[in-house]
């Protein structure tokens, strides 16, 4: 029985070899840590959305707008609904309640190090691309008041 020694390193069948530091340097801008505003964690808790689901909605969003704040970006995803129920069983009355309809905003900043989290919100309608955010009036009106803090 082999062990696996520093000095079979790359050697086939051993472990394999850590990426070197200019991949890492490729790969590093993609992943950026993430500063959630206590804006945004308030949001979240009104609106009952996880850090999961938003940072599901920054990896892969439907689609993408110019925020309303200077240098902002909005992102979003419809939240989907699906129809077409079977038979209600007695282990059918215990599964997840629906979706609500509509879609799921995130609006955050880049910076050189971090990705600011500043806002999230639910429009409860499918809004038109290129078309002003559909971003509720009391966010609107927060985000204006208290700038970029």
């Amino acid at each position: 029985m082999a062990e696996h020694c520093i000095h079979i390193a790359g050697v086939i069948g051993s472990n394999p070899v850590p990426p070197t530091t200019k991949i890492m340097k490729l790969i590093n801008p993609i992943f950026k840590k993430l500063h959630w505003t206590e804006h945004s964690k308030i949001k979240m808790r009104q609106y009952g959305l996880s850090k999961n689901k938003l940072m599901g909605i920054l990896r892969k969003p439907e689609r993408k707008e110019k925020g309303i704040a200077l240098g902002t970006t909005a992102v979003m995803r419809t939240n989907k609904i699906f129809f077409g129920e079977k038979k209600i069983t007695l282990s059918g009355a215990w599964k997840k309640p629906k979706r609500a309809p509509g879609e799921i905003w995130v609006m955050f900043k880049d910076t050189k190090d971090f990705r600011k989290i500043i806002s999230a919100w639910r429009y409860p309608g499918i809004s038109k691309p290129g078309e002003e955010i559909p971003i509720p009036e009391d966010i609107r009106r927060e985000l204006m008041e208290n700038g970029d803090k």
